[in-house]
């Protein structure tokens, strides 16, 4: 993947040497305390699925409660851009600056304005206005602030224990989390959080497969579009995200961590399904392609 000649963006904070930044509380629900072991098992999720786990966390006590981190500490005035003899961290405001670009191309064309979100690089914790995110969580994003956050040693794990390597597999990991951007630009993450607890747990996780894949589809529309840019495509990279898709995939992900798979659990969908919905972008170009909720079979 060649990206040394893209343009940076500058919507990228680097908080990594501001410290945690988290406060030292438990997050809340609904004004109830959480246990040590459902943030445990909310964070080995968000970990395992790149489920925001202030989500995790409202499932597991009832589903519907606000989410109250207990006072963060927020940072002191803008976090500054990262340094440029920092080469992961210029890999990712190239790879941001290019979604900015072909989504800004696509929100143009339908007549609107797109909104970039802001990407944060920190370490350890960090104040969000979905709580306190712990880099335990992996990558998300949080529509509260329309930021994605990200640890960068999440790329490490990705390599050597999920078994997706390389800059484009990468990539992709910003780019579904952008994706997630789009969504919310678009109204529909405020219309599935608003089925939340009206519907039940086995229909809300059927619901939320149908938002992640459709956040691959748009990850796949970035990178067709992203090859009429400065970013070059090389032999492989396309495989390298079939790859990462499948590799996070929930009947992959949960085989390899209980030996067992339960499709009603799914959240995120099938490794054939995530390669699938991340093609049907890449092949089309068109976010039109990419209604997963209109989808009979995904």
């Amino acid at each position: 993947m060649k990206w040394e000649d893209q343009e940076r963006s500058s919507n990228v904070e680097d908080r990594r040497g501001g410290g945690s930044g988290g406060g030292s509380g438990l997050p809340r629900i609904g004004g109830r305390g959480v246990g040590i072991g459902t943030i445990a098992i909310a964070l080995v999720a968000g970990w395992i699925f790149g489920i925001n786990p202030m989500t995790v966390l409202g499932l597991l006590s009832g589903g519907g409660a606000p989410i109250e981190a207990s006072s963060p500490a927020r940072p002191a005035g803008p976090a500054p851009a990262p340094p440029q003899n920092d080469p992961m961290a210029q890999f990712v405001s190239a790879v941001l600056r290019d979604t900015e670009i072909a989504w800004q191309q696509v929100f143009r064309a339908n007549g609107q304005q797109y909104q970039p979100p802001k990407l944060v690089l920190f370490r350890g914790r960090t104040p969000t206005a979905c709580g306190t995110g712990d880099s335990a969580m992996g990558p998300f994003y949080c529509p509260g602030d329309s930021k994605v956050y990200l640890d960068m040693a999440f790329f490490d794990t990705l390599a050597s224990r999920m078994g997706a390597p390389g800059d484009f597999a990468q990539a992709y990991v910003i780019a579904h989390e952008v994706g997630h951007h789009v969504q919310n630009l678009l109204g529909i993450t405020g219309k599935v959080d608003a089925m939340r607890g009206r519907i039940s747990e086995r229909d809300m996780n059927a619901l939320s497969v149908r938002v992640e894949l459709q956040a691959d589809c748009f990850a796949g529309v970035w990178a067709k579009l992203s090859q009429g840019g400065k970013i070059r495509l090389e032999a492989g990279d396309i495989q390298e995200g079939l790859n990462a898709a499948a590799q996070i995939g929930d009947d992959t992900l949960q085989r390899q961590s209980r030996g067992t798979v339960v499709p009603e659990s799914f959240t995120h969908g099938s490794s054939q399904q995530r390669m699938a919905w991340f093609k049907r972008g890449l092949d089309s170009g068109s976010v039109q392609q990419c209604n997963t909720f209109d989808a009979k079979q995904l």
